[in-house]
C-alpha cells in the first residue's frame, strides 16, 4: 500500500501456494477462515464449487510469511473489519471482500509487481474456487487499483477498499508509529539514506491528493487526522526535521 518504492524484479512465475506455517501466536485464524468461507459461499451466488477451507488456509500460509512485518494477517483483518464499516457504499461488498484477501496474497518488498501478481492469484484460484467470471475480474480489477489508491468517480467497490486500506494512516499516534515501523522493518534491505527519501516522496505524493479517502465515512471519520499523521512522519524524515 503506502510503501517506499522498491527496486524493479524480473520477470518470474507466479509463486506457487507456500506450506501452511506453524499456527501458534497468529491471529484468529479460525475466524477469519470462517470469514472467508462466508465471502466464498456468498460470492458464488448458489452456484457449486470445492471446499473453501483449502483456499483460505493457502491464502493465510501467505499472508503468514516471514519477509512481513506490516502486511500481515493482522493487516488483513484490519481491512476486513474496516470493510464492514464501509459495506453500505459498496456495490458488490462480496467482490470487495474478496479483493481484500487477496490485494497482499503476494507480497515480497523487494519487488515492484506484488499487486500484479495478486491479481493473477486471484484470476486463476476464484474460478477454481466457484466464483463466476464477472465477480472474478471485479476483484482482480480492485486488487490492481489498489497500486494507486485513486478510484474514479463513481467507482464504489474501488472507493471502500482503498479507504479500508488507507485506514491505517489515521490511526493514533501509538498506532501509526507501530506502521510506520512495521514499513520501515519490511525495508530493512534498504539503507537509512535511501529509505527516508523513498517514504518521504511517497509521503509528498499523499499529501498532494485532493483526497486520500472517497466515501462520506472515510472523508469525515479519517481524512483530518491521517493528514496529520502524514504530515508529521514527513517532518520528522526531512533532513530539517527532528533527529
Amino acid at each position: 500500500m503506502t510503501d517506499s518504492p522498491r527496486p524493479r524484479d524480473t520477470p518470474a512465475d507466479l509463486p506457487g501456494p507456500p506450506d501452511l506455517p506453524e499456527l501458534t501466536g497468529m491471529p484468529d485464524l479460525a475466524g477469519l477462515s470462517d470469514r472467508w468461507r462466508e465471502t466464498l459461499l456468498a460470492a458464488r451466488a448458489g452456484a457449486s464449487g470445492p471446499d473453501p477451507l483449502p483456499y483460505a488456509e493457502n491464502l493465510l500460509a501467505r499472508w503468514a510469511e516471514p519477509q512481513r512485518r506490516y502486511h500481515t494477517t493482522a493487516h488483513l483483518t484490519t481491512v476486513l473489519d474496516r470493510i464492514d464499516t464501509l459495506a453500505p457504499y459498496a456495490d458488490d461488498v462480496h467482490a470487495v471482500r474478496l479483493a481484500a484477501w487477496f490485494h497482499d496474497a503476494v507480497y515480497r518488498p523487494d519487488r515492484t509487481e506484488n499487486e500484479e501478481r495478486s491479481a493473477a492469484l486471484a484470476e486463476r484460484a476464484l474460478p477454481e474456487a466457484g466464483v463466476g467470471g464477472a465477480v472474478t475480474a471485479e476483484v482482480a480489477r480492485l486488487v490492481r487499483l489498489t497500486v494507486t489508491h485513486d478510484p474514479a468517480e463513481g467507482d464504489r467497490n474501488g472507493e471502500v477498499l482503498c479507504d479500508a486500506d488507507l485506514a491505517v494512516l489515521a490511526g493514533g499516534p501509538q498506532e501509526y508509529a507501530a506502521y510506520a515501523a512495521q514499513v520501515r522493518e519490511e525495508y530493512g534491505f534498504v539503507p537509512d539514506e535511501a529509505f527516508r527519501a523513498g517514504r518521504a516522496a511517497v509521503l509528498r505524493q499523499l499529501l498532494e491528493l485532493p483526497r486520500l479517502f472517497r466515501t462520506p465515512y472515510g472523508a469525515a471519520e479519517w481524512e483530518a487526522r491521517a493528514r496529520h499523521n502524514l504530515a508529521t512522519e514527513l517532518e520528522l524524515l526531512e533532513p530539517s526535521g527532528p533527529q
